[in-house]
């Protein structure tokens, strides 16, 4: 994977989405269900070069509904909610906070926990909307480990089923799967009418979008159908291969913004 482009750039991509989502402003961009992110290259600071930087991959998608759209905000108020320490003294709730009842967090895993192989993620059981949810962060710029993941790839490294995914990725998923998998199907077991969701920002959600294969290949291990699985990842890194994406499509759900 090459990746490319001014911080400022990044930054401002990930700061536009947050303010939609925070704000719950309407929705403008574009979404599908497929895992493609767009790239970003050889861009400066500003809306207008950040829009040519960004191309028109998406410009004849199909909007998404607003009953799609409505997990989109929740799943990222979650998934925001793993950078912090301790959700019941929140540092960085958005306005009107993040919707979520402490007690109902399964489990919460950081660095330290994860040895470096992934970044800090939390499961939650949302007894609300009937969801079992497996979150996972973005990429910390301050630890080597994430850059580690991130860099861990060459073309035509991993397969998987006939395409090619981020080899880093898919080694952070296979970990979390591995560590998580008997958790998983506990609550599912318990819970057996609750969607199963993967819900990753960036680094995070190339590793759920890889990790959401990895569980649709073991449904057994976790005792689920494949239409209880679903999938959100928010502005993600490239990691699978056209044919895969298309794929997974019915479960991967891929959110970017497209500006212009």
């Amino acid at each position: 994977m090459t990746l490319t482009g001014s911080f400022n750039c990044w930054l401002l991509k990930v700061q536009t989405l947050c303010y939609l989502v925070f704000t719950q402003q309407p929705f403008i961009g574009t979404y599908k269900e497929c895992n493609q992110s767009l790239p970003l290259s050889a861009c400066d600071q500003g809306l207008g070069i950040l829009e040519n930087a960004l191309g028109y991959e998406s410009e004849n998608w199909g909007l998404a509904t607003a009953e799609e759209f409505e997990p989109v905000p929740r799943i990222c108020r979650i998934i925001l909610s793993v950078y912090e320490e301790d959700l019941r003294n929140p540092q960085w709730a958005p306005p009107g906070g993040y919707g979520m009842n402490p007690d109902w967090v399964v489990l919460r895993k950081d660095y330290e926990d994860n040895q470096g192989c992934v970044t800090p993620y939390m499961i939650y059981l949302d007894h609300d909307h009937a969801e079992i949810i497996l979150a996972v962060r973005g990429l910390n710029l301050a630890k080597e480990s994430d850059y580690a993941v991130l860099l861990d790839n060459k073309l035509g490294q991993a397969e998987f089923h006939g395409g090619y995914v981020h080899n880093g990725l898919l080694k952070a998923a296979g970990w979390v799967f591995d560590a998580e998998y008997e958790v998983l199907r506990d609550l599912i077991a318990k819970n057996p009418t609750y969607m199963l969701i993967f819900g990753g920002h960036s680094l995070g959600a190339g590793v759920v979008a890889l990790l959401t294969l990895l569980a649709l290949d073991n449904r057994d291990k976790l005792g689920i159908q494949r239409n209880k699985i679903r999938c959100f990842a928010l502005a993600p890194t490239r990691c699978m291969s056209l044919n895969l994406a298309v794929r997974y499509a019915d479960v991967i759900n891929s959110v970017v913004l497209q500006v212009g």
